[in-house]
């Protein structure tokens, strides 16, 4: 049951979207009824979090089992005491997931409001407290220790400063102020830190903040399902051509008990440090981040400079990960979504360029998987048959875990070819929230089961490259 509004897009994307969802492939095999209802159903998906918080071990310096001890005492401290489990994941070995409580109705409202911005609302729907950086406006006399209710200005319309809002804003749950308002606003102020601490937020998640930050990494169920299915082996050479911040970067360096060599791949400095930081946090030795643009990795000469860094001769990596930019439509929980139809459509180019070099980048033989955190047909099936009409050395291979559903219709692709494909599609099971009374009354399957389905919106492809003849 829906607690926030469906989604909201740019009018020309939602059309855009409609017809996506309405194409003839999909009416003809579901029914126009039932295709329409499973596209109201994603929309209100994508507007609440996922119902589990999916943690990845480190299991390079720590076993499932000790840390799954510390995150349930970390539980126990944080909730006061509830009862909640942290799961083991029967397919996926180095995981642990937590279920949400929430969305609780019955919290009362405060007087004095912090109104935050969309992306610091979403962050604390999914456990984090807010930060002086993502406050936008406060009550006129707001004083730190005061109680406080915290709103999402989903729509970006509250003005730095401001002392009331009477815009579109949505209930994120009650806090205790850390700073005052002049402290938060004045210009010698604090530029960070934290702004308010959340004690009843509408989904009561986990708090990460500084817990055991060497021992775990936050992924989405989805991104850890494709380094699996990447299944990089100890000695080999492995490009994350987009790596950016690093998380399934230092996973396929677990998953290679960090011998052999992970070259990751990010065009923004920024984001090449956030990788070489997570690297050392992780104590993770074989990655080596590069700042460079994937679209321009392949080198057609030998340098003579003996450098290890890109651009790099063809064939020259066992296994390639191109999880590519993208629209990002299935990231959840995403209230108004803000990008044009033309920043939608732009993806698609930019990913079959990248697609291009990872193909010419990889070995015969070699394993390329593609991934997505999106919902359209253009940046994930209809890539899936460009590709495989483009590159006859490409086959599409079985996915090991398969736990998504198959791909969507409307790209042409066989049913057989759909089946080697996973699109997570959140709306495969009804919106349900989750009381401290249901969750004592589940059965672990049934956990598991909803946890593998309320995830983010998400697609992967896995090819093999051919011998050369």
């Amino acid at each position: 049951m829906s607690f926030f509004p469906k989604i909201s897009f740019q009018r020309e994307v939602e059309e855009y979207l409609t017809k996506v969802f309405r194409n003839n492939e999909l009416i003809t095999a579901l029914g126009t009824q039932e295709a329409e209802s499973k596209y109201q159903s994603l929309l209100s998906h994508l507007s609440h979090p996922p119902g589990f918080t999916t943690v990845r071990v480190n299991t390079h310096l720590a076993s499932v089992k000790h840390v799954k001890k510390l995150l349930f005492e970390e539980i126990q401290k944080q909730f006061k005491g509830l009862c909640v489990p942290v799961l083991e994941h029967p397919k996926l070995q180095d995981i642990l997931l937590i279920p949400v409580i929430g969305p609780r109705r019955d919290l009362k409202k405060h007087s004095s409001e912090v109104i935050v911005g969309a992306h610091c609302g979403y962050a604390v729907l999914r456990g984090a407290h807010v930060y002086v950086p993502g406050i936008i406006s406060t009550s006129r006399f707001m004083k730190a220790g005061d109680l406080v209710s915290v709103y999402s200005d989903i729509e970006g319309k509250c003005k730095r400063g401001a002392k009331e809002f009477e815009g579109v804003k949505v209930f994120l749950g009650n806090g205790i102020s850390e700073l005052s308002r002049s402290e938060i606003f004045s210009s010698s102020g604090p530029l960070n830190g934290m702004g308010v601490r959340m004690i009843e937020p509408v989904y009561l998640s986990l708090s990460f903040d500084n817990v055991l930050p060497s021992y775990l990494f936050l992924q989405n169920l989805p991104s850890v399902i494709v380094s699996h299915i990447l299944k990089p082996q100890p000695g080999e050479r492995i490009l994350d051509m987009c790596a950016a911040p690093g998380g399934k970067t230092t996973h396929l360096a677990t998953l290679m008990h960090d011998q052999g060599e992970v070259i990751a791949m990010d065009k923004i400095a920024n984001k090449v440090k956030k990788i070489k930081q997570n690297a050392e946090l992780l104590q993770l030795n074989c990655i080596k981040a590069f700042r460079y643009d994937g679209t321009k990795a392949l080198s057609v000469e030998k340098r003579e400079d003996e450098q290890e860094g890109p651009p790099f001769l063809p064939e020259s990596f066992d296994r390639i990960l191109l999880d590519a930019p993208c629209s990002g439509m299935g990231q959840r929980p995403n209230m108004a979504y803000s990008s044009t139809l033309k920043e939608v459509t732009s993806y698609q180019p930019l990913q079959r360029k990248l697609f291009t070099v990872a193909v010419k980048l990889l070995k015969p033989g070699g394993v390329l998987v593609y991934s997505t955190c999106t919902i359209t047909l253009s940046e994930n099936e209809e890539q899936v048959a460009w590709a495989l009409k483009t590159f006859p050395c490409l086959q599409l291979q079985p996915q090991e875990p398969h736990i998504g559903g198959e791909g969507m219709r409307g790209a042409g692709l066989s049913l057989d070819q759909l089946k080697l494909l996973q699109r997570f599609d959140p709306s495969a099971v009804p919106l349900q929230g989750m009381d401290i009374n249901s969750l004592q009354d589940s059965r672990e399957d049934d956990l598991i089961s909803l946890a593998n389905k309320d995830c983010i919106g998400f697609f992967i492809a896995k090819f093999i490259k051919s011998n050369s003849k």
